[in-house]
């Protein structure tokens, strides 16, 4: 026996080990706006990430699952920002997934800030725009063995009622059709739907972004589908 057998041995013995504890932890992807980020309401301040969704999935969650947390305030779902450089969410989401494969899941948390005036998009268009997201995530190779990981959207909750300002204004109308619209765009790709507007709302102070309660409810809703599609 060549005397380079038993070092290639041991290197592909360790190679196997190491495979194999790796898949002992599921990897799931947020990947989402300023509210995944962890925008507090009305001001300029983060939460914790104890306090952040993600965050609060991963204590739920437990050692079983690694959560990466891909949140970017600003961040559409496939337009670019006239204000703003970076914040298109297709442009990104490949990178994002080859970034942290292999990946099980991906949690698709975008759409609210679609619903600005500047980008002229109807509720239908935003739902469509989100769905998008789905195939870019079915056709990557980020999943396990290469294969794609399962991608899971999640309908953004109602704005909340607070005092518009230029730009906003059509927000209200819009997000009170998105759960009807995610619906079906989740009904005809046969993709698994956390409905946000069920469990939660945005908060009254700016609109658009959870207070810690929410984060908590959106944490538990995202854990229980999770825990659903992976028993």
């Amino acid at each position: 026996m060549p005397e380079s057998s038993g070092p290639r041995k041991r290197r592909s013995i360790t190679i196997s080990v190491t495979r194999l504890l790796s898949r002992a932890v599921r990897t799931v992807l947020c990947f989402g706006d300023s509210n995944t980020w962890g925008s507090e309401p009305a001001g300029e301040l983060r939460f914790p990430r104890d306090v952040r969704w993600p965050g609060r999935l991963q204590a739920a969650l437990g050692g079983d699952w690694y959560v990466v947390e891909e949140g970017l305030p600003g961040r559409t779902t496939t337009l670019d920002s006239p204000i703003a450089p970076g914040k298109n969410g297709l442009d990104y989401l490949v990178p994002c997934l080859d970034s942290h494969a292999p990946l099980d899941a991906v949690v698709i948390f975008l759409g609210t800030n679609d619903l600005a005036d500047r980008y002229s998009l109807s509720a239908t268009d935003v739902a469509r725009a989100a769905a998008r997201l789905v195939r870019v995530v079915r056709r990557s190779e980020a999943g396990v063995d290469g294969g794609a990981p399962l991608p899971l959207l999640a309908c953004p909750p109602r704005v909340g009622d607070a005092e518009w300002e230029d730009g906003w204004k059509g927000a209200p109308a819009k997000s009170a059709l998105l759960a009807d619209r995610f619906r079906a765009v989740a009904g005809e790709l046969a993709c698994p739907l956390v409905d946000l507007t069920a469990v939660t709302r945005f908060s009254d102070l700016d609109g658009v972004h959870l207070d810690a309660g929410g984060h908590a409810a959106v944490a538990r809703a995202v854990e229980v589908a999770l825990r659903g599609l992976f028993p």
